[in-house]
């Protein structure tokens, strides 16, 4: 444990890198370094250092977007904004995590996702070596495995000039971003416990913990913040409030929803809110509470965890003493999206060109593993977008087989992705890459909506009875994740590939700069963690 003065200078250099920005064009040192958010010191996998990393921005004109990763080498496109090119530098060497990472290729033309693994178009980066190899396509950030979960996460936030709502706000900056974590006293890959804190904006309070500060988020009376959370959970949901403060939803993973008045929402892993809220209570401190899911974290707020604090200006340095019961919590049924409302297809079930179910299992054999249409998610030693690149087309061709599937250019997909039980380690929070997606049926209603659902690109699944819908148009060909974003799950197999338009893909990427060839050839051969992933039973 740190001592208190120790701590405290710890947590003064931790808010004020809260103000730390970076971008279009940065180098980005992603390194080991002791860091102690809830007063227990520990090693972590950590972008220059600090939890959550330096917040990367940029600008576009057609759309914003927030996004809760912050990985490896990459080039991102925004079409007339900004373009992007962060040199990741490798210097981890804690053998206790993961020490290779990855950047990727990726869809962004209305948002910017967060995605997982090296396994579709990755470039990795090894320990020690800057990679400077840029990858042709758009791109999203990245990340090894569970290193996300050992500290490798931040924010990356797209600002739009033509926002429709910029009228109704009055602060909109880094000081509005509020991240919600969970945190581990463990290496992610010797995990034995559910995570031990909650952290807010990376500061929290473990369980059986001492009064470590919290978080604060400051406003002035009178004044309109555009609050961006992210969901930076590696498992568990958030049930996120502001006391006494209601929240105006305005956008959610990227895309925007008519308004929709809220006074706390459940915030799953990788999904993304942006909320308008006034300062029109009188001037104190009152609770920001970030309540985790009862059987992936610790739930409660004694002692003040799950917490932060917002403060009014001319507010005494004190923890609030606030109560809050919700009366208005967020039902995604109830969000609908602001521009290009109505879904493709036809308004009924099955209207689609292609209709695919999506269910999965868990088996232990003896360790967990899930199946996926009975099919264990393996990571192929050639990521998909190069086996493409070299001729291969066909879904039963394609590695890992059984995980690939193909997918024609310019029609309508409906999936139905069945939820799961606690037992089975739900409800599951899917993640598409590569679109938003309309919800028309939600993981916890029997509703359909054909006329004005969200659009998203990560949506709860709800529980057994779960029969969530979603439909996309393949207009954007490449080879697109759908996973769980339970980093968990996804180390043993909870995912699959959709392999849209492959014939597409190779015309829109003739060349490939040789180098990018080269790396995963190199990654497999050089990897230092070779002995650390997950094994799957055959």
């Amino acid at each position: 444990m740190l001592s208190p003065k120790r701590f405290l200078g710890f947590c003064a250099l931790l808010q004020l890198a809260q103000g730390v920005t970076i971008g279009p064009v940065a180098d980005l040192v992603v390194k080991n370094a002791f860091i102690s958010p809830d007063g227990y010191n520990r090693s972590g996998v950590l972008a220059e250092g600090i939890f959550p990393g330096p917040v990367i921005t940029g600008k576009k004109v057609i759309a914003t977007s927030t996004v809760a990763d912050v990985t490896s080498l990459l080039t991102l496109e925004i079409p007339k904004g900004d373009r992007f090119k962060i040199n990741v530098i490798n210097e981890l060497t804690n053998k206790t995590m993961l020490r290779a990472t990855t950047g990727t290729g990726s869809f962004s033309m209305a948002q910017v996702t967060l995605t997982e693994l090296r396994w579709l178009h990755s470039a990795p980066s090894f320990p020690r070596n800057l990679s400077n190899t840029t990858s042709q396509l758009t791109t999203k950030l990245e990340h090894i495995a569970t290193q996300y979960c050992d500290g490798l996460r931040g924010a990356f936030v797209i600002y739009d000039p033509n926002d429709p709502y910029k009228d109704l706000y009055d602060v909109d900056n880094e000081s509005t971003i509020i991240t919600l974590a969970d945190w581990y006293h463990e290496p992610a890959p010797l995990r034995t416990q559910k995570p031990v804190a909650t952290l807010i904006n990376g500061l929290g309070r473990a369980v059986n913990g001492t009064a470590t500060p919290l978080a604060v988020i400051n406003v002035e009376k009178g004044k309109r913040y555009r609050f961006r959370v992210i969901g930076l959970s590696c498992d568990p949901s958030f049930n996120f409030s502001i006391h006494h403060h209601q929240m105006t939803v305005i956008e959610a993973d990227g895309e925007y929803t008519a308004p929709l008045v809220v006074d706390s929402m459940e915030v799953w892993a990788g999904q993304r809110y942006s909320v308008i809220v006034t300062a029109n209570q009188k001037i104190d401190n009152y609770w920001i509470r970030a309540d985790p899911w009862s059987t992936r974290g610790r739930p409660g707020f004694d002692g003040g965890r799950n917490s932060a604090i917002f403060r009014y200006k001319g507010a005494p340095v004190a923890e609030p003493k606030t109560t809050f019961i919700s009366t208005k919590p967020l039902n995604e049924s109830n969000l609908h999206a602001l521009y290009n409302a109505t879904p493709p297809g036809e308004p009924h079930p099955g209207g689609a060109d292609v209709v695919i179910p999506i269910k999965h299992t868990i088996f232990h054999d003896p360790g967990p593993r899930f199946e996926v249409n009975n099919v264990t998610f393996k990571p192929p030693s050639v990521p998909v977008f190069l086996q493409v690149m070299n001729g291969t087309y066909n879904a039963a061709d394609l590695l890992p087989k059984g995980g690939v599937y193909k997918l024609p250019p310019n029609k309508v997909i409906e999936l139905v992705i069945y939820g799961s039980g606690a037992v089975d380690g739900g409800p599951h929070p899917w993640h598409l890459h590569g679109h938003s997606f309309w919800v028309v049926r939600g993981g916890t209603t029997t509703d359909y909506n054909f006329k004005n659902p969200v659009r998203r690109d990560t949506v709860d699944t709800g529980f057994d009875d779960g029969r969530t819908t979603i439909r996309f148009v393949t207009d954007n060909s490449g080879p697109w994740f759908l996973h769980c974003h339970i980093d968990w799950h996804l180390e043993i197999g909870l995912a699959v590939v959709f392999a849209e338009d492959p014939e597409g893909m190779v015309k829109q990427n003739k060349t490939l700069p040789p180098p990018y060839r080269e790396l995963c050839p190199k990654f497999y051969k050089n990897d230092p963690d070779s002995d650390n992933h997950t094994e799957y039973p055959e």
